[in-house]
């Protein structure tokens, strides 16, 4: 598929969060989706570990036209090129590969790659990330963001990992410009039970968490 639609930053401002789907099959994830769109959320990613993760990004690609659709867990440049083959608009990494963040400058395609300390923040930066996943945050907590930020304060920081309901609004408090979240956000209990009013429902509480932080 031609990556022919660019990543939308109007419609991830609306709603900042970096949704990560991870394993679950096609039917499910189009479920999953529905909600998503339902609840004002507007950027998912697949991570490149999914069974048929191509396929699944295809897919959301055709039909769904305001979603930004793209790929997490691209560890090097074969993952990417098959990300991008597939119709990926961003791209997500758990690590700082420089090869595959120079090719997305290179492309104009959005990349979010992983940092853990300030330097690797700000060599990701330097490179030309979009923002930078900060991963994983479980242990660092909005406090390392704010002081990250303070000498640091032109740089764009995306926490992803340990992020949920109860301390997003932190968070963004601490100045981040999103925030990626998984199993946080993706209920498995109310996905194995098809309650995906319920899931539309949690997306909606998460979402009006950071309301003050969105620019719709």
């Amino acid at each position: 598929m031609q990556n022919n639609t660019a990543f939308s930053w109007q419609r991830y401002n609306n709603t900042p969060i970096v949704g990560i789907v991870r394993g679950s099959d096609l039917d499910t994830v189009k479920h999953i989706v529905n909600a998503y769109i339902a609840a004002k959320f507007y950027t998912i990613e697949i991570t490149m570990n999914t069974p048929n993760v191509a396929k699944i990004i295809t897919e959301l690609r055709l039909n769904y036209p305001d979603l930004n659709v793209g790929a997490g867990t691209v560890c090097n440049l074969a993952d990417l090129d098959i990300a991008i083959a597939a119709g990926a608009q961003f791209i997500v990494t758990p690590i700082l590969d420089e090869e595959v963040i120079k090719k997305c400058v290179e492309m104009q395609i959005p990349i979010f790659p992983g940092a853990y300390s300030p330097t690797e923040i700000y060599r990701a930066w330097s490179l030309g990330a979009s923002a930078v996943k900060v991963f994983p945050a479980t242990q660092l907590g909005p406090k390392f963001i704010k002081d990250v930020l303070a000498p640091l304060n032109q740089i764009k920081l995306m926490p992803t990992g340990g992020v949920s309901k109860d301390n997003i609004k932190s968070f963004f408090e601490a100045g981040v410009v999103g925030a990626g979240m998984g199993s946080s956000l993706f209920d498995k209990k109310m996905i194995k039970n098809n309650d995906f009013e319920a899931l539309q429902n949690h997306f909606t509480a998460i979402r009006n968490e950071i309301e003050l932080f969105t620019k719709i």
